[in-house]
């Protein structure tokens, strides 16, 4: 049965305290009235003053009160009038007409000048103590030290396995999490226990807090979210006090799951930037955290969850066993997973038939699920923008060149030599790639500008993922980078600064082929760089460890091997020179050539003659 989360205590409204002392100073006035005191008329005092009836009076001001020398029929022993005008009273008296002044309230008097004063003054403070405290803690000044954890109940999470796609085997690792809260006696009859917490590690856009809540939504329990930054505040000691708040309401709401989302704004490794200081206070709430984690006992049905997506900055002590003692990995899908993620956003938007998830995910390698998401919208977009009736493939074509290539600057003008360069320049691309093996079949070549700084590009997506790459792959990879640069050098017999960022990416991966892969004879099966830390690299550069002599040879390595792929991409545009020219004339003409247009020009590329092919090397 799932419990409901704890109901914060309520707190009593001013508004009632200040309600209360009116309606006490009211009844204090109304009851002084009434308690014995008769109100005369000032004519009806005058008499009895000339009939000796009064013993003694009281003078104000205004009015006078005093004593019967004998009570009044009424039983009232005192009496009080309102003082009238000694001239006034004396022509009235003598006209025979009765006279008398309207008392005043002193309660209305008293409101004015002492109470709404007080309480204008006091409702002010309580308002610019409040503005204050909502400023440096939501939960006001009182509350700074409580944990900002949103709390959603079964009702409110909504979210199940059936939501979440591509990352089957890290649902297959979290079903068991959901086992163990429906059933938590059933995992400790043998002896064993479930883990205290699970880490997420994965690229952003994965998924991983979507993971979280289909836990939470499968178990039916209640789940606390918070992220890592919210723990930490200007003073000192708060956020250790909500860690300590925040496992407090978890053990109060067992069994439940706590999520911590960007768990490396919180758990950062100790000591890590020595010349800043070492206790401050992101330590002392990691500190506490880690107090927390091995305090509790995981057969109260309490599950940690956490995502990151930078793991090796976390401290060593917050990834041992018995605190975060499971990392499940969430991946980027692929393409069957891709498939998968589509077919779940292509059921809410109106589809053509023709939309097949299969070829959508071909075309988006190394797209994440937020990837997937965004597409789907864009594609939406640019339906609605040409008035279609529903989306069709074509759109997700669109959606995909916005995505990588950037958006379409048809305001930016090229003028006609420009414009030839990038035409010869990309139909080199495109030419390079048809005739090497192993390269990613081309779907588009275009001359409008897009993005930031591109002039034209050459669309190129692999029908399949690829994980291992071999020495002639990557070769051939470079020479089709460079065959832009020699479709210019050929045509026009010089180069221009169109292929600065094709040569950075194929000096990259020459780098990496000499450095890191150990492919170049010369030097030896060796490693001599490596992965640069997402961490570390920011503290300091990165400190070789080979010797001068030996980046000589690598440096000389990568100019050689990216020479060799040059010279291949000139061998194939030199038996194809016919074919550029010709092609690069329709791209000049048509602005745009669709993986229609390209197919019979891409079948008429002949591959390097031996002679031509054996000199490239």
């Amino acid at each position: 049965m799932t419990q409901p989360p704890p109901v914060p205590p309520r707190r009593f409204p001013a508004a009632y305290l200040v309600l209360a002392v009116f309606s006490a100073l009211a009844m204090h006035d109304v009851w002084r009235q009434v308690r014995g005191v008769q109100v005369l008329p000032y004519s009806e005092f005058q008499k009895l003053l000339d009939g000796k009836r009064v013993k003694e009076v009281v003078v104000a001001p205004d009015a006078i009160s005093g004593r019967f020398t004998e009570p009044a029929p009424g039983g009232k022993p005192l009496f009080t009038t309102v003082r009238v005008d000694l001239e006034l009273a004396r022509q009235l008296e003598k006209a025979g007409v009765a006279y008398s002044s309207r008392p005043q309230s002193a309660f209305l008097t008293t409101l004015l000048s002492w109470i709404v004063p007080a309480a204008l003054l006091l409702g002010f403070w309580l308002w610019a103590l409040k503005r204050m405290g909502a400023k440096m803690d939501p939960g006001g000044l009182m509350g700074i030290g409580k944990s900002k954890a949103k709390v959603y109940v079964e009702t409110d999470t909504k979210t199940t396995f059936k939501d979440v796609a591509g990352v089957d085997e890290a649902v297959d690792e979290l079903k068991e999490i959901v086992d163990f809260l429906k059933n938590p006696k059933d995992y400790g009859r043998l002896g064993g226990r479930m883990p205290k917490g699970v880490l997420l590690v994965g690229p952003p856009g994965t998924g991983k807090t979507l993971l979280a809540k289909a836990v939470a939504g499968e178990a039916g329990v209640p789940f606390f979210s918070i992220n890592g930054s919210e723990f930490v505040e200007m003073f000192v000691g708060v956020g250790a006090a909500r860690v300590r708040d925040l496992f407090e309401q978890a053990r109060k709401t067992a069994p439940c799951i706590l999520f911590i989302d960007e768990l490396d704004a919180l758990g950062r490794a100790r000591g890590a930037y020595p010349m800043i200081g070492g206790h401050d206070e992101k330590e002392q709430t990691l500190n506490q955290l880690l107090v927390e984690l091995d305090g509790f006992d995981s057969s109260a049905g309490i599950v940690i969850l956490s995502a990151t997506n930078r793991p090796e900055i976390l401290d060593p002590a917050l990834l041992r066993a018995g605190r975060f003692d499971r990392q499940v990995l969430v991946d980027r899908p692929d393409k069957n997973g891709r498939a998968a993620i589509l077919a779940l956003y292509l059921k809410k938007v109106s589809l053509h038939h023709g939309v097949d998830a299969g070829k959508i995910a071909a075309l988006t390698p190394g797209f994440t699920g937020a990837d997937l998401a965004n597409l789907a919208n864009e594609a939406a977009l640019v339906a609605t923008r040409r008035k279609a009736p529903r989306i069709a493939m074509e759109d997700f074509t669109a959606a995909v060149e916005r995505i990588v290539a950037g958006l379409e600057k048809k305001n930016r003008l090229l003028n006609p030599r420009e414009r030839e360069i990038v035409a010869h320049h990309e139909m080199g691309h495109a030419l390079v790639a048809a005739a090497l093996p192993g390269s990613d079949p081309v779907h588009k070549v275009s001359i409008i500008p897009r993005g930031v700084a591109a002039l034209g590009y050459t669309l190129q997506r692999p029908t399949e993922d690829r994980f291992v790459m071999t020495k002639e792959e990557l070769e051939n990879k470079m020479a089709v980078l460079l065959g832009g640069r020699a479709a210019e050098q050929i045509v026009f017999g010089h180069l221009s600064t169109g292929a600065h960022d094709d040569l950075g990416k194929v000096t990259q991966i020459a780098r990496h082929m000499a450095a890191r892969y150990g492919m170049i004879p010369e030097l030896g099966h060796v490693t001599y760089d490596r992965e640069p830390s997402a961490y570390l690299g920011v503290a300091g550069p990165e400190f070789r460890q080979y010797s001068e002599a030996t980046a000589a040879r690598i440096d000389d390595a990568v100019r050689v091997a990216v020479e060799k792929s040059y010279r291949a991409a000139v061998a194939v545009l030199q038996e194809n020179k016919k074919l550029l020219l010709e092609s690069a004339g329709s791209l000049l003409a048509k602005e745009t050539l669709s993986e229609a247009d390209l197919a019979p020009i891409l079948r008429t590329v002949r591959s390097p003659r031996p002679a031509a092919a054996a000199l490239s090397r």
